[in-house]
């Protein structure tokens, strides 16, 4: 008797980030590549790739290549394969693990270093006479050094991912990519720069000390409210711009994905009611660009309840958020919260959202359930109520995703040799992101673009370098136009 629908265990969704390839030997059988793909299949993988790497008269070497949900799901294939007849599991091997090998980033160089010639002028004697030209004018250090087209990605390992506190060893694979992702996606140079401490003072103090060597500062990673006391003091102490994408990313990439979903649901900015979960570093900076944007009525909750500015137990960070977003002193749960809500924009933890309270929300709700890697509810049962729905996943529809904006941004920013960003670049940005999705190609299921778009990055970039153009500038390039 077959298994009713409704009693199947619900497949575990795939991630290359869970691939493995696994090496099997087997006895000489036609039927064995069909009883691999079979076996993965019905453990719930995906089969990407199956390769026989050796042919001998008594046994096949065979490599299989699948996608799992999670660590377990892996082994729980390699379980399977190990199951069948005639099948030896000799090695499996973890994707992942082997693209971080060595690292992901390295160092080459620009210019060739083949005769006395190419030393005499990239190194020494004539790079002495580049050192004395910016001495006398430092203005120029931008122009004929690396500084111009670099960007220290700063952590102190106090909130990596959705990891935690795992410290600066730990963090650096993850500076690694952002390091990689600037290079592929803006063509600029970054630094991965994890520092063994977590004392505010000494971040700053460290930090300043390696800014001559850079044209902008991306902070990375740094737990709340750290992170707040760190960017506004590098800010004003420093001459290049200083970014922390866990809230100024996060943020340009939510007003832009808000601003198409409620192009979809034919509502504004002023008229919704807003609910971010999450009172953090990524939350606090939502709230502070959708109220610049226009945003009249936000609500935050957090583990305390609804922020209230009447609950003298809140921290000062917290506190201040709440006199900002609740100034009548509601108080209650999410599920107050959310009651008569248009949008739900979540930036805390896996499932505190049950999917039917989105049912209590306004017509055409709109959900960003954005937790990595569990969103704050559940995906499949979120659809039947959810409008549109988004995550920071790539296996769903509708990816918030920062790498759509700090490229862009950075690109912008040390294009205009800007000293500071501003919340009127943060605007132009989400503005110029939102525009990249064609009234065409707009739908509840694509209210962002592809972050490999080409014309994002560039589209964002001409965004900030606008901002940061003084407005008499502005207004005589326009008159050119």
């Amino acid at each position: 008797m077959a298994m009713p629908d409704s009693a199947r265990p619900r497949p575990t969704p795939t991630s290359a980030s869970y691939s493995i390839t696994v090496r099997i030997y087997a006895v000489p059988d036609a039927s064995v590549v069909g009883r691999l793909a079979t076996a993965v299949t019905e453990a719930g993988g995906m089969v990407t790739a199956i390769d026989v790497s050796e042919s001998r008269h008594d046994r096949i070497t065979i490599d299989v290549t699948c996608s799992a949900g999670n660590g377990e799901h892996s082994e729980e294939i390699v379980a399977a394969l190990r199951a069948l007849e005639g099948i030896e599991v000799h090695r499996v091997s973890d994707r992942t693990f082997l693209l971080h090998l060595g690292g992901k980033i390295s160092v080459e160089s620009k210019v060739p270093l083949r005769t006395r010639d190419d030393l005499s002028m990239a190194y020494t004697p004539g790079v002495g006479r580049v050192s004395l030209a910016l001495a006398a004018h430092p203005e120029d250090v931008s122009k004929l050094t690396i500084k111009g087209n670099s960007v220290a990605v700063v952590t102190d390992g106090s909130a990596v991912l959705g990891l935690g506190n795992i410290g600066p060893g730990a963090a650096l694979p993850v500076m690694e990519g952002k390091a990689a992702l600037f290079k592929r996606f803006a063509d600029i140079d970054a630094w991965p720069i994890c520092l063994d401490t977590q004392d505010v003072d000494e971040i700053v103090q460290t930090v300043k000390h390696i800014a001559p060597g850079f044209g902008g500062i991306n902070l990375e990673d740094i737990s709340a409210p750290r992170c707040f006391e760190v960017e506004a003091r590098l800010r004003a102490e420093l001459d290049i711009p200083v970014f922390h994408d866990d809230q100024h990313g996060t943020a340009i990439v939510v007003l832009a994905a808000l601003t198409n979903a409620l192009r979809c649901v034919r509502k504004g900015l002023a008229s919704i009611r807003v609910v971010v979960s999450g009172g953090g570093a990524a939350g606090t900076a939502i709230v502070d660009l959708l109220l610049a944007a226009g945003v009249r009525h936000v609500l935050v909750w957090d583990k305390e309840g609804i922020l209230s500015p009447t609950d003298t137990a809140l921290s000062v960070a917290k506190a201040e958020l709440a006199r900002k977003t609740n100034p009548e002193g509601v108080t209650g749960d999410l599920h107050d919260a959310l009651c008569g809500a248009d949008v739900f924009i979540g930036v805390s933890a896996p499932r505190v959202l049950p999917a039917e309270w989105i049912g209590d929300m306004a017509e055409d709700p709109v959900v960003f359930a954005l937790a990595n890697p569990d969103p704050e509810t559940d995906v499949d049962e979120a659809r039947k109520y959810a409008t549109i729905l988004a995550t920071g996943r790539s296996d769903y529809p509708n990816q918030i995703n920062n790498v759509l904006a700090f490229p862009g941004v950075f690109r912008g920013l040390l294009d205009s040799q800007a000293s500071e960003v501003t919340t009127a670049m943060l605007l132009r940005a989400a503005s110029a992101l939102a525009h990249c999705v064609s009234d065409e190609q707009l739908n509840p299921a694509y209210i962002v673009p592809s972050v490999f778009d080409p014309s994002v990055p560039k589209a964002v970039a001409a965004a900030v370098r606008e901002a940061a153009q003084p407005p008499s500038r502005v207004m005589g390039d326009r008159g050119m136009e």
